[in-house]
C-alpha cells in the first residue's frame, strides 16, 4: 500500500473515545468510517459529533485546516464490520476496557482485512501482548492510548506488541503527528504504560498525605494546579530538574539527589484507594467540594474542557 492510498481509517466503537477519535482523523483530512455492533449507535455518533465541531467552529477551537462541513462530510457510519473495513489502511479500537471483548474484536477484524492494514487499540490498561494475543499476524499490531480527552489532549503513547514491526510504530507515529496529535514511543511495553504509572505515583503520594492528615484535598490539588502542574504544563520533570540548576541535570542530582532519595525512602505502603475510613473520608472531602450528581459533575467536565482548550490554544501559540 503506498502513501497516496492511506486515506480511509476505520474507528471501532462509538463511545466518547471512539467519537474522539473520529473528530482527530478528521480534522487531518482523513476518511473515518465509525462502527458500532449496536445498529443505529454509529449515526448517533455523527449527530453528536456534528454538535461538537459547530461549537468548536463557533469557538474558533476547530482543529485543521478544514470546516466543520467539511470535516462532517469525511465521517460515515456502518453497523456491518466487514463494510466498515473496507478500503481502510488503520483501524483504532475503542471498545470497552476488557480482554476479552478486544480480543474477540481484534481476531474479527482480522479475518476481514488484508496483511498490510495496521491494528491500533486504544486500551489504556491492557497490555498489547495480552490484547493481541489472538491474532495471528502480530507485527501489524500497536496501542495507540490517548489521554482523555483525545481532541483538547494530545498526547498518546505508542506502544509496540514484542512483534510489532519498527515500520509499523513509525507509520503510526507519522499519522498521529500529521492529525496534530503528539505520539510518544515506548520501548517496550509495560502495565501502566508511562502516562498511568506517572499518574499513579502522584496519586498515591497524594492520597498518602490527605489520608495521614498532613494537607486537605483542596490544598493537595492546589499544589499541583498552581504549582507543579505549572511547570508541568510545558516541560516535563526532566526539562525541570535540567533548568533548576546551574549547571544542568548532573549538577541538580549532586544538589538535591540526596534529598530526593531519603524523601522516597520515607514513602509510606501503596494506599488502599477504595473502602475503609481513610478512603471514605477522602470522598467524602472532594464530595463536598464537588459533589457527585451528575449535574455538578458533568459543569465540572465541561469547565475542565473549557480550560483545557485554552491552554491547547496556548501551547500552540508558544
Amino acid at each position: 500500500m503506498s502513501f497516496s492510498d492511506m486515506k480511509i481509517i476505520t474507528v471501532i466503537g462509538s463511545g466518547l473515545i471512539g467519537r474522539s477519535w473520529a473528530m482527530v482523523f478528521a480534522s487531518g483530512g482523513y476518511s473515518v468510517k465509525i462502527y458500532d455492533n449496536q445498529p443505529g449507535q454509529a449515526a448517533k455518533a455523527i449527530t453528536e459529533i456534528r454538535k461538537q465541531l459547530e461549537d468548536l467552529e463557533e469557538a474558533h477551537m476547530l482543529r485543521g485546516e478544514l470546516t466543520a462541513i467539511q470535516q462532517l462530510a469525511l465521517l460515515s457510519c456502518y453497523d456491518d464490520l466487514a463494510e466498515a473495513l473496507e478500503g481502510a489502511f488503520f483501524v483504532q479500537e475503542c471498545v470497552f476496557e476488557q480482554l476479552d471483548v478486544k480480543q474477540s474484536v481484534f481476531q474479527d477484524i482480522e479475518r476481514l482485512v488484508g496483511k498490510d492494514v495496521i491494528l491500533s487499540s486504544s486500551t489504556s490498561c491492557l497490555v498489547p501482548s495480552n490484547v493481541f494475543s489472538k491474532v495471528q499476524n502480530k507485527s501489524r499490531c500497536l496501542v495507540s492510548h490517548p489521554v482523555n480527552p483525545p481532541y483538547y489532549v494530545k498526547l498518546v503513547e505508542l506502544v509496540p506488541h514484542p512483534e510489532t514491526a519498527a515500520s509499523v510504530m513509525d507509520t503510526t507515529h507519522s499519522l498521529m503527528t500529521k492529525v496534530d496529535q503528539v505520539p510518544v514511543r515506548l520501548k517496550r511495553e509495560i502495565d501502566g504504560f508511562a502516562l498511568n504509572r506517572v499518574q499513579a505515583a502522584i496519586i498515591a503520594e497524594s492520597w498518602r498525605l490527605v489520608q495521614d492528615g498532613f494537607i486537605s484535598v483542596k490544598d493537595i490539588d492546589l499544589v499541583m494546579s498552581e504549582g507543579l502542574g505549572m511547570r508541568y504544563a510545558f516541560l516535563g520533570p526532566m526539562e525541570t530538574m535540567h533548568l533548576n540548576a546551574p549547571a544542568g541535570l548532573e549538577d541538580y542530582m549532586k544538589r538535591y539527589g540526596e534529598g530526593i532519595r531519603r524523601v522516597l525512602t520515607s514513602f509510606g505502603p501503596v494506599p488502599v484507594l477504595s473502602g475503609g475510613e481513610g478512603a471514605k473520608s477522602i470522598v467524602n472531602e472532594m464530595c463536598e467540594l464537588i459533589p457527585n450528581d451528575p449535574q455538578h459533575l458533568s459543569a465540572r467536565i465541561e469547565r475542565r474542557d473549557q480550560l483545557l482548550m485554552g491552554l491547547a490554544k496556548l501551547k500552540k501559540e508558544h
